[in-house]
């Protein structure tokens, strides 16, 4: 079997890298790659941005597509481009998560890169955009 070569998708002057860009996500009824998905997602960046800019996220990811098991992920992982910010919340435990937070197209094309479908943003603001 032979590696899939990432594509890479420059986004308003970022370079987003999609893995496994042929991984389809969707199979069943219509057949729809992992690229297409970002591909739609940047197609309804205004309305998707308007609901999580300047939140933090967590990833609720579907690594082997929507036809399989999802994980939640509430800390940003530790490899993710410098560009992407990313802030503290504090939980009543006192335990502590950085997470992610999207604010452009191309962090929402990282995040949709990672498996995320589903788009769960807390209900407070990092303020700090």
């Amino acid at each position: 079997m032979t590696k899939e070569a990432a594509e890479v998708l420059s986004i308003g002057g970022r370079e987003v890298q999609v893995t496994h860009p042929g991984k389809l996500y969707f199979s069943r009824q219509t057949q729809l790659s992992k690229l297409d998905l970002v591909r739609y997602y940047l197609s309804v960046t205004p309305g998707a941005l308007a609901g999580i800019r300047d939140r933090p996220i967590v990833l609720k990811r579907y690594v082997n597509g929507a036809e399989s098991d999802a994980f939640y992920q509430k800390r940003a992982p530790t490899e993710r481009p410098a560009w992407l910010r990313t802030t503290t919340l504090s939980f009543p435990s006192g335990r502590t998560a950085e997470e992610v937070v999207v604010d452009d197209d191309a962090g929402l094309a990282w995040i949709v890169n990672l498996g995320c479908i589903e788009l769960h943003p807390h209900a407070v603001r990092s303020g700090k955009s």
